[in-house]
């Protein structure tokens, strides 16, 4: 039988993820151990375990060669996607924040402002809410250099803590949205395999609603 595959995304939600699966009774010892290997199986069930980057787990359920993802909201907002997004896990909870120059008054004056974000949807559909007119640019690296350089008035970014913001002289001046790690589910797998998806969706469902996700 074909295996249920889970995109997970690397690092950080997959740590967190792999122990939501665990405290839901799953064994996870193969992606505890996985060395270099990319896809694991779920010891004693159909589930398999793919390792991406948080883009390519919306691509990989977005075009079905995963069933189902684990993946940050702000990758959502920001690529956007055809799929079901059926659970917010409520662990990765940071937030999209506007961050300017420590003093500034970013609304202040009538200037068109530059704003510089890996996140260039996200930034645009924000300003766009506000009627302003603003210039974006997209920064691949620490986008906290634009405004010390000059290339920005501000920047719009994931915050967690806020400690590069201030270590580089940066403040949130507006919070734009909390995210948090989301479960998203193939349409048409879930069509197709409803019967094999629905009870591990119901499974986590519950959990949830007992209160023990991470806060």
């Amino acid at each position: 039988m074909k295996p249920i595959r889970i995109a997970l995304t690397k690092g950080r939600l997959e740590e967190k993820s792999v122990a939501l699966f665990e405290q839901l009774g799953y064994d996870c010892t193969a992606v505890r151990e996985k060395g270099r290997r990319l896809i694991l199986p779920v010891a004693g069930t159909n589930l398999e375990i793919v390792l991406a980057k948080a883009a390519d787990v919306v691509t990989y359920v977005e075009n079905g060669v995963c069933d189902i993802g684990v993946v940050g909201k702000d990758t959502i907002m920001e690529m956007g996607g055809t799929f079901y997004e059926v659970a917010d896990l409520g662990f990765g909870r940071c937030r999209f924040a506007l961050a300017v120059p420590r003093g500034v008054d970013f609304y202040e004056g009538y200037h068109t402002r530059c704003i510089a974000s890996k996140y260039v949807n996200v930034a645009r559909a924000f300003f766009e809410k506000k009627n302003m007119d603003v210039n974006i640019v997209k920064i691949e690296g620490s986008v906290e250099l634009a405004p010390i350089l000059g290339l920005s008035d501000a920047i719009v970014d994931i915050v967690e803590t806020g400690v590069t913001l201030k270590e580089n002289g940066l403040v949130v001046a507006e919070t734009i949205m909390e995210v948090s790690a989301r479960l998203i589910v193939n349409i048409a797998s879930l069509k197709l395999r409803k019967q094999e998806i629905e009870p591990f969706i119901t499974q986590i469902e519950r959990y949830l609603a007992g209160g023990k996700q991470d806060a």
